[in-house]
Order: structure tokens, then sequence, then C-alpha cells
């Protein structure tokens, strides 16, 4: 593959974009021969064997990709949106290739899978691959993800029960039930959920008369987010992560 589409597959502009930070003298690439030193590559039209491709742009290091798998941990005050109407967006945690990779119609770059709301923090994937997104969303996959809840008012085995046996939300007449509901502590919970719906886990705690205080999102799917993680920063998904995720 030509070096400019190499460019412009991982998001850092139009194929002439990219043909000029080739020819400016702006890109580097690591080639077999020599390993620990990037060397400048000038010609667009240069070709290279994509897979596993490691290269320099303006002096920093990247990875080709055929698709981008990622996660981020969310902070508080951030929206899931790419036109957010109060918060700052998500998408602007992450570095402008990421949301200029291109794809196939009007949607440009990597997508949340899934949303959590402003004031929710915790763990998001996303990605560029749309059936990626499909089976990690669709309620038919039934794919767990865990949430820390802390409560208003204390947790008791009553309110567990009705979580697990299912419960009305006021806009759809049929029950929706915790996968799983453990009592951490007297106001802290830990509930698993298999699907996705509006402000589900805080309907569903408002639905047996209690209030959700702060919510996180700590698993998706058997992968939990990582300690080491910190709020704001995202990473590559690794094949071991995705694996996990499909297991």
């Amino acid at each position: 593959m030509q070096l400019q589409d190499i460019l412009y597959s991982q998001g850092f502009g139009t194929r002439r974009v990219c043909a000029g930070l080739i020819q400016q003298g702006w890109v580097r690439v690591y080639t077999e021969n020599d390993a620990l030193a990037p060397v400048v590559i000038a010609q667009a039209a240069t070709e290279f064997e994509a897979k596993g491709l490691r290269f320099q742009v303006q002096g920093v290091d990247w990875y080709y990709h055929e698709n981008a798998y990622l996660m981020l941990h969310k902070p508080a005050g951030t929206e899931c949106s790419q036109k957010p109407s109060t918060y700052p967006s998500i998408y602007s945690l992450l570095p402008s290739p990421l949301r200029q990779r291109p794809q196939k119609g009007a949607v440009q770059g990597v997508q949340a899978i899934g949303r959590l709301d402003q004031d929710t923090t915790g763990l998001l994937l996303l990605t560029d691959d749309g059936k990626f997104i499909h089976r990690m969303s669709s309620p038919r996959h039934h794919v767990p993800k865990v949430y820390e809840v802390t409560l208003k008012h204390p947790l008791n085995e009553k309110q567990v029960r009705q979580l697990l046996a299912g419960v009305v939300l006021d806009d759809d007449p049929k029950p929706v039930r915790a996968a799983a509901c453990q009592a951490i502590g007297e106001f802290h919970m830990r509930l698993t959920l298999t699907e996705g719906k509006y402000h589900q886990v805080k309907r569903m705690l408002a639905a047996v008369s209690n209030r959700v205080e702060s919510l996180h999102r700590s698993e998706i799917g058997g992968l939990q987010l990582p300690e080491d993680l910190q709020s704001g920063q995202w990473r590559w998904l690794s094949e071991e992560d995705l694996a996990q995720i499909a297991s």
C-alpha cells in the first residue's frame, strides 16, 4: 500500500494532506533494516506492507491498525456526543487522527459503543468497526456491563430481590432485570446489566425507592477498567482484551 494511502486510512487527513506531510519530511517509517531509528520517507507513493507498520508523523509514534479498538476512562462532566450541548465531548480526549479515520458514509472517526451520562464515569469502548459496535450493543448478545453504584438511601434485601426479579420502567411495560446485584456496603452496590436503556441504572433504582448518587462503569463483557488507566486517558485494546470481550 502506498504510504499516503496508509496515512489516509489512519486519519491523518485527505490523501493530498497526507502526501504533503510526507513530502515535507514529517513522516518517518521504522524499517526492518533500521528498527531503532525511523527513516524519513519523502515519496508519497512509496509502497509498504501496511500490517504491523510502525511510523512517526510529526514526531509521534503510530502503528497501522486496520480497525481501531479503544478503551477510554470517561471522566465526569463529559458528553458521549460528537456535538455536545453543555459539557465537553469525550472525543476531545482523543488525538485528531482517531477522530478523523475515514468511514463509509458521513460518519468519521471512532464511535463510542453506547453512552454514559455526563455525570457517569468509567469504561467506554470506541471503534470504527460497525460489526463490532453491533455485536457489543445488540440486546440479543447480552453483553454484561458492571456498574459501581453509590446510593442515597441504605440498600436492603427487598430492593436487591426486586432488581433481580425485574422492575417496570415508566416507558416500557416489560420488566427490566439485573443480571446480578451485590451489596458492597450500606450505600454501595455492584449492578450487572445485559441491556442498555436510557438512564437505566438511575431509573431502576428509582423504581425500588432509592436514588443513585454516583455511578461508575467498571467492566464490559468481562473486560475490566485497568487500575492504571487514569480518568480522561485512553489506550488501544490488545488482542487479549478483544479475545476476553468475545469469550
